[in-house]
């Protein structure tokens, strides 16, 4: 099975670049309702992902070493590439084997998908995996039936 079937493409993915500000990162992952959210590059590599708990990490983190309670304003100088988590989402290829997908799957909610040079071309979510499965599962019972009558 090719991957190109669940790949939700670039154009159709909500993506932070990673030269954002921590307050433009947050505002776009509210605004789509996202825990975690792809980071690319403005030459559109993947750079990896960043999740919700990466922005409280990180003002937590600086909260601390300020010694008082920081103000959106306060943080316009934190760029995405700066609590940006490499390793959580690591991305797959398109020729990746349906086997290998299904393990990144069960780790994670979404896959982020790259071309062989590293360019971010999509992401193939978990639901999407699952939907598939639960299809061919439906679509086998009736012949199973046939078989049993």
């Amino acid at each position: 099975m090719n991957i190109a079937y669940f790949l939700l493409p670039k154009n159709s993915v909500a993506y932070l670049y990673d030269d954002y500000t921590f307050r433009q990162g947050l505002e776009k992952m509210r605004y789509h309702g996202y825990t975690a959210i792809p980071v690319i590059t403005r030459e559109g590599q993947y750079a990896g992902t960043v999740s919700e708990g990466d922005f409280l990490w990180r003002l937590l983190a600086e909260e601390e070493s300020t010694q008082h309670p920081l103000s959106m304003k306060d943080l316009e100088g934190l760029r995405i590439r700066d609590i940006l988590n490499r390793d959580a989402y690591p991305p797959v290829r398109i020729t990746v084997t349906m086997e290998e997908l299904v393990n990144s799957a069960m780790q994670q909610n979404f896959i982020p998908v790259v071309d062989d040079l590293g360019n971010f071309t999509g992401i193939v979510t978990r639901k999407d995996i699952i939907r598939y499965f639960s299809e061919q599962k439906d679509a086998a019972e009736p012949q199973l039936l046939r078989k049993i009558v």
